[in-house]
């Protein structure tokens, strides 16, 4: 059975109708899965479809528990259907939303909104039960890529080395919050009404606020006015050395991992070769200007 013919299996399951096919005409967007927005009895869901090798990439298990906690705390869409084995996911659409890369995560009330989100979801009073830890999971990426017989930069593993040298001498001290992790722009919805709302919570785990900071900084490409409204709707303050370099370091690290993780769709014949390349060019650009200067900016590590 293809992923295409689960999910109708799956869907007609959930609604208990054996005549609902799975419509993929209004594409939803997604990365590590593709997702797409059906009507079903009047009412609009998003539809995940799992992308390539997530059953080896994604603890479903974990997700579907986190997923379900930042559902209780209103941060998330409602989840009515979650299939721990394949990685489907039936979830409500948020009425007139748009994502914050459409809506310009460049602007002062967007940057408002997502730094309010972020804190409020490093502030859960429940903890997620696992923990989000970026080397482990890099280390996790390339055995994948080894099984696929797959092939690394010609320079990863020096740069690699060089990079947990330098987050290892220069990070003292991290504390542990519940994370998102991925929170690109496009994870963010904002409706009509001015509220946000976070979703896709595959990545999430206990791990540092400031790598929650750090993904949105690197994947919005903020400039760096925006940056400093967004540290300072977060903060409250300006950054301490150590938050900045924190943010820098887990811009670099992020950067290395989706390139690993962009190689394991490549290696199983997905097109993400371009997607790859243009994160890994702006590791080995960053790794190497942090190794001669600290004080690299973080808008210039923004750009490619």
């Amino acid at each position: 059975m293809s992923m295409e013919e689960l999910v109708q299996e799956k869907l007609r399951q959930a609604f208990r109708d054996e005549s609902i096919v799975f419509d993929k005409s209004r594409f939803a967007g997604g990365l590590t899965n593709y997702n797409y927005i059906m009507n079903i009895n009047g009412v609009d869901y998003v539809i995940r479809q799992p992308g390539g090798m997530t059953d080896q990439i994604i603890d479903r298990k974990i997700e579907r528990i986190n997923n379900l906690l930042a559902s209780e705390f209103g941060v998330n869409s409602d989840c009515v259907y979650f299939d721990e084995s394949s990685g489907i996911k039936i979830s409500t659409y948020v009425k007139n939303s748009r994502n914050m890369a459409l809506a310009d995560p460049s602007l002062p009330h967007n940057l408002e909104s997502v730094s309010s989100l972020m804190k409020q979801i490093h502030s859960f009073p429940s903890h997620f039960p696992n923990r989000f830890d970026w080397l482990s999971e890099l280390l996790k990426y390339e055995q994948i890529i080894k099984q696929l017989h797959g092939s690394f930069f010609f320079d990863y593993i020096n740069l690699k080395e060089q990079l947990v040298s330098f987050i290892q001498k220069t990070i003292k001290s991290t504390i542990l919050a519940p994370c998102h992790n991925d929170t690109v722009p496009e994870n963010f919805l904002i409706d009509d009404k001015g509220r946000t709302y976070l979703v896709d919570w595959e990545y999430s785990g206990m791990n540092d606020p400031c790598w929650d900071v750090a993904a949105y900084i690197l994947e919005s490409k903020l400039p760096d006015e925006a940056i400093q409204q967004l540290v300072q709707f977060y903060f409250n303050r300006q950054l301490t050395p150590m938050e900045e370099l924190k943010i820098k370091s887990f811009m670099m690290a992020q950067d290395l991992l989706w390139t690993a993780w962009a190689l394991i769709r490549h290696y199983n014949g997905d097109d993400f070769l371009e997607y790859c390349c243009i994160r890994y060019d702006r590791f080995r650009k960053n790794i190497k200007a942090m190794t001669n200067s600290p004080q690299w900016s973080l808008a210039s590590m923004v750009t490619s």
